[in-house]
């Protein structure tokens, strides 16, 4: 089910999705014309609005693809309570953008996701296989790493006695809390297993930056082993969210979506 803005005519266009669980997730939707599209993923606390969303959004607009930037369930304006683990829920969520696009005959091109939402299209990937590009932004080879940078040292042992780890912002108030169980959710996946079982016809576009203190770029380099059909771009002096490099990001991702369009 789903809702759009009622002009049209505009290039950007609000579209509510319904999740598995009956939550409605929020999207722009980028209309270029085209039948082909392009989704794209947000990572952890963030939303469709972040600036590498938005950014490769425009980018995108640029070369005249369309493109779909939305807020999994418990971000930005999409429904249901956030959670810090919920990898396979995000993947239901993107499945239901993914149907959405595939019942308005939208033939999906590529995902691209940034730290978790690229984690979570991978996992897609791996999962469900009528989506052959996916570009993986930051993403990390093992989820377990980073945990020490988001959660403190000595995690696991208050999160066993506390039951819970509350995570602060820089003003001191509660962003979100960790429970045992979300934290399970995260640590139990295993990438190098899940990446195994993506098609390897395929293709995937690792990008990283060099200069990645969260997730460091050893993490491209393991994607780069595991993943047959895959391309590795290493953007020296970038960050995890690549904030004095967008642009040669936002080149990167086109040219390798213009790739795809071209072997179609």
């Amino acid at each position: 089910m789903a809702q759009a803005a009622e002009n049209p005519s505009f290039q950007q266009q609000k579209v509510i999705i319904e999740s598995k669980d009956g939550n409605k997730l929020v999207g722009i939707l980028h209309e270029s014309g085209t039948e082909e599209i392009v989704i794209l993923c947000h990572g952890l606390r963030a939303s469709k609005e972040n600036f590498i969303m938005t950014n490769l959004a425009a980018a995108l607009e640029n070369a005249g693809i369309s493109s779909f930037r939305f807020d999994f369930t418990g971000n930005g304006e999409s429904e249901g309570s956030f959670g810090f683990g919920c990898y396979w829920r995000e993947v239901d969520d993107l499945h239901a953008v993914v149907q959405h696009f595939h019942d308005a005959n939208r033939k999906i091109i590529a995902i691209v996701g940034h730290s978790k939402g690229a984690n979570v299209s991978l996992l897609y990937a791996s999962k469900y296989h009528d989506v052959k590009t996916i570009v993986n932004l930051s993403a990390s080879h093992d989820l377990k790493v980073g945990l020490e940078f988001r959660l403190g040292k000595d995690f696991t042992e208050r999160i066993k006695k506390e039951g819970f780890i509350e995570v602060k912002t820089e003003s001191g108030s509660v962003d979100y809390r960790v429970t045992e169980e979300t934290l399970k959710d995260r640590i139990t996946i295993d990438m190098h297993e899940e990446c195994l079982q993506i098609d390897k016809e395929c293709r995937v576009l690792t990008v990283h930056g060099n200069a990645d203190t969260i997730i460091p770029a050893k993490a491209a380099h393991e994607f780069a082993k595991i993943l047959p059909n895959h391309k590795l771009r290493i953007i020296e002096g970038a960050d995890h969210v690549f904030t004095d490099h967008q642009t040669e990001l936002s080149t990167a991702v086109v040219n390798f979506i213009k790739e795809t369009l071209q072997l179609d």
